[in-house]
C-alpha cells in the first residue's frame, strides 16, 4: 500500500494531496466535468490544505472538523475575499468531503452542515435592441478582417454564445442550411443552438471571401482563425468586441458576456419560453436563467416610470 495511506478499521487513512489528486481523477473521469472547473477546483482544495498545514498542523482528510473549516472560511473572508469567491471555496470543500465520506477516507462528512454563502443577485448589464443593432452595424471596413469581425458579432448576439464555445466553434459542428450549429459548453456538455438569417449571412461571406486566405497547413477546423490561421483565444475574441464597440462610439463596456445577456433579455421580451432560453444559454439550472425575468420586469417598471401618467 503507498506511504500516501494505510487502513485503520474502516477508514482509509490518506494524505490530503492523495486524496485531492484522487477526488479530481473522479470530476475527470466519472463526471466529466471540464478541464477549468477541474483546475479551480484543484485550487480551491491546494489553499485549504495549505492552511490547514499552517494553521492546524493537520495533513489528513480524517483529521478535518467543522470548526476547521468554518475558521478557514472566516480567515479568507477576513482577507477580503468576495463573497462569490468564498461560495466557490464553500462548493470545491462540500463536494470534495462528500467524495471523502464514499471513498472512506474520512469517519464522517465534516462538511456535510455546512451552509452556502447566500448571495446578493446583481442584474446583468445588457444593451437594448437599438444599441445592439448599432454594434452590429458598425463599420469595420479599416479592420484586418472585417468579415471574420462582423460574423463573429453576429454570432454572439444570435445564438448566446460564451466567448470560448465562439472561439471554439468547429466547422463540422455548423450547419447553414439548417440555421443551427453544435456547441460544446461548460462540462464539455453538447447542445444545437439556432442561428439566425442574418448570422447565417455574414459567417457565409466570412467563410467565403476572408477565411480561405487565413487558412495554412498547420490550421484547425475552428470557425474563426487568427492572422496567423490558428484558433483565436478567448482573450482575442474579448478584444475585438470591445474594439468593434469602440468603433461604434460606445461609451460603455461592451464585452462578450454583454452580448449574450442581451440575446437571453431580447428573447424574453418578445414572448420566448424561459425553458427554450434556458435550453439555449445551455444552463443547468433554470434558476441561473430566471435572472432575465428579473432584468425584463426592471424594464417593464422602468417603462411604465417613464410614461405613465401616474407613474
Amino acid at each position: 500500500m503507498p506511504a500516501s495511506r494505510r487502513t485503520i478499521g474502516a477508514t482509509l487513512e490518506i494524505d490530503f494531496g492523495a486524496a485531492i489528486d484522487e477526488f479530481i481523477l473522479f470530476l475527470a473521469t466519472e463526471r466529466g466535468l471540464s478541464t477549468n472547473y477541474q483546475i479551480s477546483t484543484r485550487r480551491s482544495l491546494e489553499e485549504f490544505k495549505a492552511w490547514l498545514s499552517r494553521h492546524e498542523q493537520i495533513t489528513q482528510p480524517s483529521l478535518v472538523r467543522l470548526e476547521h473549516i468554518s475558521a478557514f472560511l472566516a480567515d479568507r473572508k477576513a482577507q477580503g475575499l468576495a463573497a462569490a469567491s468564498i461560495k466557490l471555496l464553500v462548493v470545491a470543500i462540500k463536494i470534495f468531503f462528500r467524495f471523502c465520506r464514499n471513498r472512506q477516507f474520512t469517519e464522517r462528512d465534516p462538511a456535510e452542515l455546512l451552509p452556502l454563502p447566500r448571495l446578493e443577485r446583481y442584474l446583468p448589464e445588457t444593451l437594448n435592441e437599438a444599441e445592439v443593432e448599432r454594434l452590429l452595424s458598425v463599420n469595420l471596413s479599416g479592420r484586418p478582417f472585417p468579415l471574420r469581425d462582423r460574423a463573429m458579432l453576429e454570432l454572439l448576439y444570435a445564438s448566446g454564445l460564451r466567448i470560448s464555445e465562439l472561439t471554439g466553434a468547429r466547422l463540422e459542428n455548423l450547419n447553414l442550411d439548417e440555421r443551427v450549429i453544435r456547441v460544446i459548453g461548460k462540462g464539455s456538455k453538447t447542445r444545437l443552438v439556432p442561428v439566425g438569417r442574418k448570422a447565417c449571412e455574414a459567417i457565409a461571406a466570412y467563410l467565403t471571401h476572408e477565411r480561405p486566405g487565413m487558412v495554412t497547413p498547420r490550421s484547425g477546423s475552428e470557425i474563426f482563425l487568427s492572422r496567423h490561421g490558428k484558433k483565436l483565444t478567448t482573450q482575442r475574441g474579448w478584444q475585438i468586441v470591445k474594439e468593434a464597440a469602440a468603433l461604434a462610439g460606445f461609451d460603455k463596456n461592451v464585452y462578450p458576456h454583454l452580448m449574450r445577456h442581451s440575446f437571453a433579455t431580447h428573447l424574453l421580451s418578445h414572448g420566448a419560453d424561459l425553458r427554450i432560453i434556458q435550453e439555449m444559454l445551455g444552463h443547468a439550472d433554470i434558476s441561473t436563467t430566471q435572472i432575465y425575468t428579473h432584468v425584463d420586469q426592471s424594464r417593464l417598471r422602468a417603462i411604465h416610470r417613464k410614461f405613465h401618467p401616474r407613474g
